[in-house]
């Protein structure tokens, strides 16, 4: 995991980036002011957080998305410390906020999201043609919700026009925007455990049962389908086998960006042209390093080669 390891072109898309607050906090009292211990403030965003981890891991990729008034200029600021490349299309409005509050008696953690700014069809088009040409031939990176004026239906067309471009489309989404995209055949999609479930329209309460419709997904024509399982780790099924990584014990602080964590952690490995078991152990290494850290703090380099080495990989028969 080194920065000369040649790679393939990445490119990330965040149509509804936001400034990520993160609040340390006693606890809290309904109707009483709760003072913070601590206070962070990230770039925040799916495909943010996916191009932050790339980063990390000493990859490099381009980071598409669309920002507005104020917060959009504060992001901006943000994403210069912590991307390497940021491509930003300006709209009217107002970037969102997202709240985190990380309460310690007793431990819990609370999110708020915002909307962001309506988008129209001319900013639309606009990042859509710098996101395209930058991950042309490559990995596009398809994630997160999307702000008013998007249709659901945005990810499917990109999809085509990705892989209809020699490229491979990577969707990590739920709900509609998944459901629309699954019928243009993605090369990877990213569901957690429920998000699978919602997909499926059916309970999953064993492994066997998330494999097989995992199977199922990638038998009508995506390539590989990773399922995260949170303290268990992670299901990754693809044409050439069913993998499953066990998580490393640690202390979780916060689950804000593990799941960006871990498509980034896929993402680079299979980049590097990598096998599918060492992009799934990279992803729950990355995961859980991101899983370690409080608030909307991301893994380290150094973290992950550690965790690296306390994932186990074994082969499913599904």
């Amino acid at each position: 995991m080194t920065a000369t390891e040649p790679c393939q072109a990445i490119a990330t898309l965040t149509l509804n980036p936001a400034v990520d607050i993160a609040y340390e906090v006693p606890h809290l009292i309904p109707d009483q002011k709760s003072h913070a211990l601590a206070t962070r403030y990230d770039p925040g965003g799916n495909g943010v957080n996916v191009a932050r981890a790339l980063k990390e891991l000493l990859v490099c990729a381009h980071s598409c998305c669309i920002v507005a008034g104020n917060i959009g200029e504060l992001l901006q600021k943000l994403l210069q410390h912590q991307l390497d490349s940021p491509h930003c299309v300006h709209v009217e409005g107002e970037t969102r906020i997202n709240a985190t509050i990380l309460q310690g008696d007793p431990p819990a953690q609370f999110e708020v999201t915002g909307i962001g700014p309506l988008v129209s069809e001319l900013a639309l088009s606009a990042v859509k043609t710098s996101f395209l040409e930058l991950c042309k031939g490559g990995f596009a990176v398809l994630t997160g919700s999307v702000p008013p004026g998007v249709p659901d239906l945005i990810y499917g067309d990109l999809v085509d026009k990705v892989q209809g471009d020699g490229g491979k489309a990577v969707v990590d989404a739920h709900g509609a925007l998944l459901q629309l995209a699954l019928p243009h055949q993605p090369y990877l999609i990213k569901p957690n455990r429920y998000e699978l479930s919602v997909l499926r329209q059916r309970e999953l309460p064993t492994l066997e049962d998330v494999a097989r419709e995992a199977r199922a997904i990638q038998r009508e024509g995506v390539q590989y389908v990773c399922v995260s399982l949170g303290v268990e780790g992670a299901l990754l099924v693809g044409p050439d086998g069913s993998y499953l990584a066990e998580a490393p014990s640690i202390a979780v602080k916060s689950t804000v960006g593990a799941g960006d964590s871990m498509v980034a952690g896929l993402v680079a490995a299979l980049a590097r042209r990598q096998s599918p078991a060492e992009a799934l152990r990279l992803a729950v290494a990355c995961g859980s390093g991101t899983a370690a850290r409080p608030g909307t703090e991301i893994f380290s380099h150094s973290q992950v080669v550690e965790l690296l080495q306390q994932v186990n990989v074994k082969m499913l028969d599904i």
